[in-house]
């Protein structure tokens, strides 16, 4: 008696939110897929999943992989890793049983899997054991610069992606040093950014892009943010010198 034939892995980046910019590539790999996968929080929305909502058939099963905990508070704790860890676990032992009876399984991302991406945790954990394709996604450090209509780099400039989740003393001397720049994981942090952006005396070159592409896009000087409406899918960017 034969063996079953594996399924195939997808890790695909499906950009920042607007399903027009989900790649052919990507779109090619959910038409072979069995599963659809996506990461997910308690209670929300995935953004992933808004993003290909065009591109799911009824004859997709999916997989909502929610969190058991998101960043926040709870980040702070001495729990908060472990129990990611065994999230990322479970769920993966989850999709290999899927994929040992022959199923292809696209584990979708926001963004670039690679690029502060969540699929890169079920990459670790799966990739040596199945086929693996990864597909790379736009991420919001390319895409909050266009809708911003500032460019992002241009000749001998460096760009700084910074999380803001160092500390200030750490992100005031990144901002000291850096040319232009976007700083991601947002949230909760926001104060500690604009303290240290006031520290590295920046901040009237910042600006906050939230969900960058999607229909509830916001755009505006950081001076002008209010902490409390600040979302997850957010980044401030640091433009480069306008070209000459």
């Amino acid at each position: 008696m034969s063996q079953q034939k594996k399924g195939r892995l997808f890790g695909l980046g499906v950009g920042p939110g607007d399903p027009e910019l989900v790649t052919v590539k990507a779109v090619n790999c959910i038409e072979q897929s069995d599963v659809i996968a996506y990461p997910t929080a308690t209670g929300t929305k995935s953004n992933a999943k808004a993003s290909i909502e065009p591109y799911i058939k009824p004859t997709h099963q999916l997989l909502p992989l929610t969190y058991p905990v998101t960043a926040g508070p709870v980040a702070d704790s001495s729990a908060y890793q472990p129990m990611l860890t065994r999230f990322y676990d479970e769920t993966a032992e989850e999709i290999a049983g899927l994929l040992n009876k022959g199923k292809n399984v696209s584990i979708i991302c926001a963004g670039d899997p690679f690029v502060f991406g969540s699929y890169m945790y079920w990459h670790a954990r799966l990739s040596d054991q199945f086929e693996t394709l990864v597909v790379p996604g736009i991420s919001s450090v390319l895409a909050a610069p266009v809708q911003l209509g500032m460019p992002l780099c241009h000749r001998e400039d460096i760009v700084s992606i910074i999380p803001a989740t160092l500390s200030e003393e750490e992100l005031v001397r990144q901002f000291e040093n850096c040319g232009s720049a976007v700083i991601m994981k947002l949230g909760r942090t926001f104060p500690k950014v604009v303290r240290a952006l006031e520290k590295a005396g920046i901040i009237g070159n910042a600006y906050y892009v939230e969900r960058a592409t999607m229909q509830k896009e916001r755009i505006m000087p950081v001076s002008e943010v209010k902490p409390q409406d600040v979302a997850y899918f957010s980044v401030i960017v640091i433009p480069c010198e306008k070209p000459v």
